[in-house]
């Protein structure tokens, strides 16, 4: 009998600042193969993107090759103009660029998202926000989202176009005062195991922190240590509590969410689950996220752009 077995058609890059995934893509957007690799834009391998790409590409077929993140970035591979909101997955996917490899492969770049009433960026992220849309149609018509990470999106969907964002820089915040302020005093240079009751604590701490937020009950991590209250080692949990549930203290404060809406998590799914039980505190609703939105959104964008030839638009003989 024979066996009808499925053909590879788009390779998607997720290749960010510390982290370098790569997806081979079947006619349908299903992943056949992942691969994952250190080499985000500031470690790379001795001979750099182009090293990189070969490595993790070796032995795939020479179908298109799409990347999202950093790579696209002023310190990537090529800087990638952004799209101005609103923008919708058309004109993300006819924003395109593209640079070639010393071996020959044409890496298509997908551009980030720019915010001018703001003056707020993302890059990576608007591939995400896409494969969840794909994933969960529901969301299309009007949605809020959240990506959390080091550098959170807090998202406005309509209609299927991102219409406006947010960033709360609560990953690289959490990072420098846990490790270079006074605040971490004594402490081990890796977290501790986890404390939930701490981190319950940091986010309540947060949440009725009131118009002075957050930032005026840093210092009390430092003081209830002191007070014997709270124990050394239980400091970066309390302070993970207290950035995040300042993120969902303000976003509800700037009426970005409400307590009627569910809102709908993006990314890694530890931290995504940190984030739902911070928002318990505060009597909030988060679905947990779909599953590889990365891929999707890849797919997603590359079908758009006529890289695939199930595009409503194919382009004929793109190189690869």
């Amino acid at each position: 009998m024979n066996v009808c077995l499925p053909r590879a058609e788009l390779i998607g890059l997720d290749w960010g600042t510390t982290s370098l995934r790569a997806y081979l893509l079947d006619e349908s957007g299903r992943v056949l193969e992942l691969r994952s690799r250190d080499w985000g834009i500031r470690q790379l391998p001795a001979g750099g993107f182009d090293a990189a790409l070969d490595d993790v590409l070796a032995g795939w077929p020479a179908c298109p090759v799409l990347a999202s993140g950093m790579v696209g970035s002023r310190g990537g591979w090529r800087e990638v103009p952004y799209v101005d909101l609103p923008a919708h997955l058309a004109a993300v996917a006819g924003a395109l660029s593209f640079v070639d490899s010393a071996a020959g492969r044409r890496v298509h770049l997908v551009p980030g998202l720019r915010n001018t009433v703001t003056a707020d960026v993302m890059r990576g992220e608007e591939t995400e926000i896409f494969g969840a849309l794909a994933l969960q149609p529901v969301l299309a018509a009007s949605s809020a989202l959240l990506l959390p990470g080091t550098h959170s999106k807090w998202v406005t969907v309509r209609d299927g176009c991102v219409v406006d964002f947010a960033t709360a820089m609560t990953g690289e915040l959490y990072a420098a005062l846990r490790h270079h302020t006074i605040l971490a005093a004594g402490l081990p240079g890796e977290d501790p195991p986890s404390d939930q009751d701490a981190f319950r604590r940091g986010v309540q701490a947060a949440r009725d922190s009131g118009a002075a937020g957050a930032l005026s009950r840093l210092f009390s991590a430092r003081a209830l240590v002191l007070a014997g209250t709270l124990e050394a080692l239980a400091v970066p949990d309390y302070l993970s509590g207290l950035l995040i549930g300042e993120e969902l203290r303000s976003a509800l404060a700037a009426g970005r969410i409400d307590r009627a809406t569910p809102l709908q998590l993006i990314g890694n799914a530890a931290l995504c689950r940190r984030y739902a039980a911070a928002a318990s505190c505060f009597e909030l609703g988060m679905a947990l996220p779909p599953q590889a939105a990365a891929a999707r959104g890849l797919w997603q964008i590359g079908r758009a752009a006529g890289l695939t030839s199930l595009s409503p638009h194919h382009a004929a003989g793109a190189r690869p």
